[in-house]
């Protein structure tokens, strides 16, 4: 994922899907291609512990999710910025 229109189209395609723990791999998958250190300063979080919670074994809360979605969705393009955050 190069750009912010690739990113878009994948977040879309995983949201439809519904799997909370995919969800939560395509959240890491994200942060990986953007700048997972840039996440952990925007979340308040520790790197390392974004890379394991969004690992593809990973558990994460559901605020761990929340707060890392609440940071990634600001900049995002308007059509995926306004879709609910419903699984």
């Amino acid at each position: 994922m190069r750009t912010e229109e690739e990113i878009t189209l994948y977040l879309e395609a995983i949201m439809e899907e519904g799997d909370p723990a995919l969800i939560a791999a395509a959240l890491g998958d994200v942060a990986r291609a953007r700048n997972m250190s840039q996440l952990a300063r925007d979340t308040g979080m520790m790197r390392e512990g974004l890379y394991k919670a969004l690992s593809g074994e990973g558990n994460p809360s559901f605020a761990t999710v929340m707060k890392v979605a609440h940071a990634m969705w600001r900049g995002m393009p308007s059509r995926l910025a306004a879709a609910p955050l419903i699984w």
